[in-house]
């Protein structure tokens, strides 16, 4: 991984703090994709059908989703490095496990493992870059920090498909020790032992379960797989009234896992919906285009991939130039600039529908991702810095989810609009671009150049006499 201008210039411990956060991160993006080139040896050697790997995704993704606020409130009140270290290990220990997983059942527990491990890693990762990073730099890492995310998740298929052809399916699990070795040892060596903030009362332990159970909730309902009609408006409706339940339980908490008032916070809320909607926009158009090209006489999968190409080049890229950018300007231009550019990039693909020409498709591509590059890190930042910095973890938590969350919901509308029967991407990416406009106009709440100090409506309530 190369570092910035900005970051070389930086002092070596936060040189350090960034690697270790950039391997910790890697892994869970890594581990999502990778899998994918593997499901067909799975299929094989665990004599399964394809339909009951399909757990070894979405359970993945929902445990990310659900876990991440909890474990982020953990680091808040334990410190990062117990978190983080701990995470690491018990992801080297899940990954052995699915390595030797002899059934499909055992693969799947080891691999909800993974990422129960990997949400302890992630929210508190990015709380760390929070908390050991002055302002004037946060941005920039948290770009450079975005482009690794992103490398990874884009080299995912690639090397497991690489690892399968030397190896066998079980190497894509193997792969994480000597990189889990890394991470852990830089931890070790970077991350701060000591506990930076007072914490107070008796830790939130049901509204922590029920959180977590609520978020898993919300991302199963977003994917439901092959389930009656009425179960979704009827689990819509009581997801509705256990989430009231919910926060007015947590109001009668001292320290409740997560504090209802957060999401009062204009530059909190804004920056979190923003992320889910963009992302929504992203996953949407990332699973779409190859399945479009693919319909389309002449273009091969080695175009195709370089038709993809067009879009995540310009995002990895552009994500350390747009994260300096919000340094310099403020939050809200670089975000404002890159959603807007998001949005022209996706109506182009609006209008035109299934019948988008080649060449406007890649144009369109290369602006989605411009727009990405350039906005990502400005929101993260702008996130994670609108509460207090002994809230950084739940914060990055919430960030995260949010960003899970979307990639759920457009996976889910590909699944919808784009299938074998009858395929409307008219109608996909108009709902696609619609997103990218709300997410712009929610990067108007975020900070500008001079940082507002924080909302009172984050300040603890006092404790009960």
């Amino acid at each position: 991984m190369t570092l910035s201008k900005a970051t070389r210039g930086a002092p070596s411990s936060e040189r350090a703090v960034l690697a270790t956060a950039a391997l910790g991160t890697m892994l869970m993006p890594l581990n999502s994709t990778m899998i994918a080139v593997a499901l067909p040896d799975i299929v094989q050697d665990l004599d399964v059908s394809i339909a009951s790997t399909a757990w070894l995704v979405s359970g993945y993704l929902i445990a990310q989703a659900s876990l991440q606020p909890l474990a982020g409130k953990l680091g808040d009140r334990l410190g990062r490095r117990k978190l983080i270290l701990g995470g690491l290990t018990s992801f080297a220990v899940a990954s052995l496990g699915a390595a030797a997983a002899p059934s499909l059942g055992l693969l799947i527990t080891f691999r909800v493992l993974q990422a129960v491990a990997g949400a302890l890693v992630f929210p508190n990762a990015l709380a760390l870059i929070r908390e050991v990073l002055p302002q004037e730099r946060r941005g920039t890492v948290y770009g450079v920090l975005g482009s690794a995310i992103g490398l990874a998740a884009a080299g995912g298929p690639p090397l497991g498909g690489l690892l399968i052809a030397i190896g066998v399916w079980r190497a894509i699990f193997l792969v994480n020790l000597p990189w889990v070795a890394a991470a852990v040892w830089l931890a070790r060596r970077s991350v701060p032992a000591r506990l930076t903030h007072a914490t107070r009362g008796r830790f939130d332990a049901a509204g922590a379960v029920a959180l977590s159970l609520l978020l898993g909730s919300t991302a199963w309902l977003f994917n439901p797989g092959d389930v009656p009609e009425w179960v979704i408006p009827a689990g819509a409706v009581t997801l509705a009234g256990l989430i009231a339940t919910f926060i007015r339980y947590e109001l009668s908490q001292d320290d409740p896992v997560l504090e209802p008032c957060f999401l009062t916070v204009r530059p909190f809320a804004a920056a979190t919906a923003s992320v889910g909607l963009s992302t929504l926009a992203l996953y949407g158009t990332l699973l779409a285009v190859p399945v479009l090209l693919a319909g389309r006489p002449g273009w091969s999968v080695g175009e195709i991939g370089l038709a993809v190409a067009a879009m995540s080049v310009p995002m990895f890229a552009l994500s350390p130039a747009g994260g300096r950018l919000s340094d310099r300007a403020g939050r809200r231009v670089a975000a404002v600039v890159g959603l807007a550019l998001l949005t022209v990039g996706l109506l182009p693909l609006a209008v035109a529908g299934d019948d988008v020409v080649g060449e406007l498709l890649l144009a369109s591509l290369a602006l989605i991702g411009a727009g990405l590059g350039l906005s990502n890190a400005a929101v993260q930042a702008a996130g994670v810095e609108a509460l207090e910095p002994r809230h950084a973890g739940v914060a990055s938590g919430i960030f995260s989810t949010g960003r899970y969350l979307g990639g759920i919901a457009g996976a889910s509308l590909v699944a919808a609009l784009v299938n074998d029967g009858r395929a409307d991407y008219g109608q996909l990416f108009t709902i696609e671009t619609a997103a990218a406009l709300f997410s712009m106009l929610l990067a108007f709440g975020l900070p500008g150049r001079a940082a507002a100090p924080f909302p009172d409506a984050v300040t603890p309530r006092a404790s009960p006499t």
